[in-house]
């Protein structure tokens, strides 16, 4: 067992590497006055396949991708940081007497991790942060502690090496979008202070719920929907390649019945899909509504999908872009840029590392 830079304090400057089952997002922030500016901005998609539900299957491809986004960036930073998906990490809350340091409180979690940890020690990252004094005894400390299988850490830390970087820190999917969440929160009706606020991040094969509440996560689960179904659809539909489909989706062009029989369709599916993970979410909870609905990912750019989930469940709902109060240095496409904000949260969840 080794601990893991998990939850690492680092110095900047830092690019924030987020690395899904299609592409690999890049973004480099620095900051300006009381906010931020984006300093570079890459997307690079990755061969079919070569991510699996979150886990890395093709080393090498990634690795090219990130030293293709690296290039395309134009970014000089050779640090970054990625994330592991919340799927692969468990996470649990511990508490220790207030009156241990640091270098205590970890011996003590080596002495007694493999209570918590149903793997071997061999096999796991482990790190921990100090959340602060219990709420029910000011004499302990919150200690969070977070496992992930080193082989999950390890595949994503060789992808960057490969790519030309340095992973000075792994963090957690969940984390990274509580980090990002304060650039949203501003644009969620009446404020986000003790509210419940639910983030759908619908990416190309899976939609992760995020809820928040009074800004911290409480609740996150990962199901297979995605995207891909509609790219999929369309293929069957009109006799493309994958690589044809997934161009005219974005870029147009297809013919009339498309948007009654194929993306409206999906769109319904989108919306089942937000209505039934929030259903997951009250029953294992003692919440019963959520007072906000944010859509990211790259599906959340569908054009409508945002007052279509309003309509259906009831509750407002608005499309996620942590960029709205950044400035853009001069090399930065301010419309690609905006076009792929909603699929950015964990990219700017990471980058914002570097102002820990």
């Amino acid at each position: 067992m080794r601990l893991a830079s998990l939850f690492t304090k680092k110095s900047p400057p830092l690019l924030g590497l987020d690395i899904s089952s299609t592409s690999v997002k890049l973004l480099e922030l620095s900051r300006q006055g009381e906010g931020y500016r984006v300093e570079a901005y890459a997307a690079e998609p990755l061969p079919p396949n070569s991510v699996v539900e979150k886990n890395i299957t093709d080393v090498e491809a990634v690795g090219e991708a990130v030293r293709r986004a690296v290039k395309r960036s134009g970014s000089r930073t050779k640090n970054a940081a990625v994330a592991v998906a919340g799927s692969s990490v468990i996470t649990k809350i511990i508490t220790m007497p207030a009156t241990l340091s640091e270098e205590e409180i970890e011996s003590q979690i080596e002495l007694e991790a493999d209570q918590y940890i149903p793997y071997s020690l061999e096999e796991v990252n482990l790190d921990f942060e100090v959340l602060g004094p219990s709420e029910d005894n000011p004499d302990t400390l919150d200690i969070l502690l977070a496992a992930s299988r080193s082989e999950n850490v390890d595949s994503r830390v060789a992808a960057v090496e490969l790519g030309g970087l340095n992973a000075k820190v792994v963090d957690i999917e969940a984390y990274t979008l509580e980090n990002a969440f304060p650039l949203i929160a501003p644009q969620i009706p009446g404020g986000s202070d003790d509210k419940t606020i639910a983030i759908v991040d619908i990416g190309a094969t899976m939609t992760t719920l995020s809820v928040l509440h009074d800004g911290k996560i409480i609740y996150t689960r990962d199901q297979v929907f995605g995207g891909k179904q509609l790219t999929e659809e369309i293929q069957r539909r009109y006799g493309l390649s994958y690589e044809e489909a997934g161009m005219a989706k974005r870029q147009g062009g297809l013919p009339d019945n498309y948007v009654p029989e194929v993306l409206d369709p999906f769109k319904d599916a989108m919306a089942q899909q937000v209505s039934r993970s929030l259903q997951f979410f009250f029953s294992s909870s003692h919440h019963n509504a959520v007072s906000h609905i944010v859509l990211a990912g790259g599906s959340a750019s569908i054009p409508g999908v945002d007052e279509l989930i309003e309509e259906r469940i009831g509750t407002s709902t608005s499309i996620a872009n942590p960029f709205t109060n950044m400035a853009l240095a001069s090399r930065i496409k301010a419309q690609a840029l905006s076009n792929d904000a909603p699929a950015l949260m964990i990219t700017c969840g990471l980058a914002l590392r570097s102002f820990d």
